[in-house]
């Protein structure tokens, strides 16, 4: 019985250990398989947070990568575009220097001097496109027409009455020979000349092409022909002026390519008028065309005032001038109903006005009574005068 008992007891005691080896293996695996899924989740996780760390790593390293390219080739950008206006710049450069320089009297916005002080507003009974106007009769000293007169203003070859005084006055040889030389380009408005530097004329068809059709380097050579050259040519202009009582005129150069030759219309009445004295002067001035040997060449030349062709018109001595500073210049001395009448047009606007006013004003004073004194345009503003007086 004890036996039996004793067999049964340990049975049970077998069954039980079975049963809690079993459990206890159960939950070991249990465990293991939850360790597992932890570690296998653990790693999912993990491996998502690599993935998801190296995409942003990525999109971060592609960002900086952007940043870098954008960086680098920002500067560079720059650079071309530095480069690039440099380039720019010295081609404009280039261009400026190489570009010619052109005449004054083309330049496009320059204003003359009459202009600029507002001489052009002036108004005057023939409403002339002249600023300054002013008529004078020679033998009796009448004023018949008086527009801004005293006002000192460019005139241009208007000079060359001056450079023909003083060559005239100096009883130089007019058969010796004179030469271009480069002295006689024009530098400061570039104007052409068909006279080439080497051309050999005489003095007397020098002075000739310089008072006809106002030919620059003629009246220069003749400057620089001058004993002493061409400071004490202008010298020689200068004090010629004084001489004759022209306190308003300053001259620097013999052709009046310069602005700086000023005068006022009342002082050029006075060179006028010693001018038409001078028998040579009288004839070259008003000669309507002339032909010069040059070499092999024959160069025709012509008046540049067309009114000396005109049978309406008896003119003793003229001159024309122009540049831009100046406006369009003309004076003259004529004959007019039995007077000897001086004219005198400065800063005219428009290429043919002077012309047109010339016309206006003997037209008007044939009109009038001969000997009666016509009622003159307002009288020059004072304030414009000191203004535009040279320095000495």
């Amino acid at each position: 019985m004890k036996m039996k008992f004793r067999t049964a007891w340990l049975a049970a005691c077998c069954l039980l250990a079975s049963v809690t080896a079993t459990q206890v293996w159960a939950g070991d695996a249990k465990d293991a398989s939850s360790r597992k899924a932890s570690t296998s989740a653990k790693a999912a996780s993990t491996s998502k947070a690599s993935t998801a760390k190296g995409k942003k790593a990525s999109a971060a390293a592609s960002s900086a990568k952007s940043k870098s390219a954008a960086a680098s080739s920002k500067p560079r950008t720059r650079t071309a575009s530095a480069s690039s206006q440099k380039a720019t710049r010295a081609t404009k450069a280039v261009a400026s220097v190489r570009k010619p320089v052109e005449p004054a009297s083309f330049s496009p916005g320059v204003r003359s001097f009459g202009e600029m002080y507002g001489l052009h507003h002036t108004e005057d009974p023939l409403a002339l496109r002249s600023s300054v106007a002013y008529v004078l009769d020679q033998d009796t000293n009448e004023v018949l027409l008086n527009k801004n007169s005293q006002a000192v203003l460019p005139i241009a070859s208007i000079t060359k009455l001056m450079t023909a005084m003083v060559v005239t006055e100096a009883h130089l040889p007019m058969d010796e020979t004179i030469t271009i030389s480069q002295d006689d380009v024009d530098t400061e408005k570039m104007s052409s000349s068909r006279l080439r530097v080497g051309t050999k004329l005489t003095r007397g068809e020098m002075l000739h092409l310089a008072l006809m059709s106002s030919e620059n380097r003629a009246a220069s050579a003749l400057g620089h022909a001058y004993p002493g050259g061409i400071s004490s040519f202008v010298a020689a202009m200068n004090a010629k002026a004084r001489q004759l009582g022209m306190h308003d005129t300053r001259y620097v150069e013999p052709t009046g390519l310069s602005s700086q030759n000023q005068s006022s219309a009342q002082d050029l009445a006075v060179l006028v008028k010693a001018a038409s004295q001078v028998s040579l002067i009288r004839e070259l001035s008003t000669s309507p065309e002339y032909q010069v040997e040059v070499g092999s060449r024959q160069l025709q030349y012509h008046t540049t005032n067309r009114l000396v062709r005109s049978p309406d018109w008896d003119i003793g001595v003229q001159k024309t001038g122009y540049i831009t500073e100046a406006g369009q210049c003309l004076v003259m001395q004529t004959k007019l109903a039995g007077r000897k009448l001086i004219m005198v047009l400065l800063d005219s606007a428009g290429k043919y006005s002077r012309i047109a006013d010339a016309e206006r004003i003997r037209k008007w004073l044939l009109s009038n009574h001969p000997t009666t004194s016509a009622t003159t345009s307002p009288t020059p503003i004072g304030t414009l005068d000191s203004k535009l007086k040279p320095t000495s």
